[in-house]
């Protein structure tokens, strides 16, 4: 091949190269320049470091929206554990039981249910950080164990 056939091919290979970054440029500046008036650069920049002023502002609303629900959410019940037993032999069935309602930092109630043929008695003791300041029983120390499972 001689360089007078091969340079047509040459320079039709950068003419297309050269077309396509073109294209590729002008489109990226009309969405760069998209919502403004004109088409300064000064004020295509303005507009571009307005929307980012605002949108840093709504981002550090965002954090602090988001901060305060993580520390909400410690407060709801987030755990659970329910444990159903037979506490007197002369009663079929599990009927009576122990549930463990605890919040994300371990602060919450254990509720026990003891049924008898005559009655059902209920009882609650308050726990925090995970433990109580009465003695559990067995069965309500599954059920704050399972709680704390998650």
């Amino acid at each position: 091949m001689s360089i007078q056939t091969l340079l047509p091919w040459v320079f039709g290979i950068w003419l297309g190269v050269l077309t396509i970054g073109f294209f590729l440029f002008a489109n990226f500046f009309r969405r760069l320049i998209k919502g403004t008036e004109g088409g300064e650069l000064k004020k295509v920049l303005e507009a571009i470091l307005t929307r980012q002023a605002k949108n840093a502002q709504g981002i550090e609303e965002l954090n602090r929206q988001v901060t305060i629900l993580v520390e909400e959410g410690f407060d709801h019940v987030q755990k659970v554990g329910l444990v159903r037993f037979n506490p007197f032999k002369e009663i079929g069935g599990d009927h009576s039981f122990s549930l463990a309602l605890l919040d994300g930092r371990d602060t919450g109630i254990v509720i026990t249910g003891l049924h008898t043929r005559e009655r059902t008695r209920i009882y609650a003791k308050a726990i925090k950080n995970g433990k109580s300041e009465f003695e559990l029983s067995a069965e309500e120390v599954k059920a704050l164990a399972k709680a704390q499972k998650g």
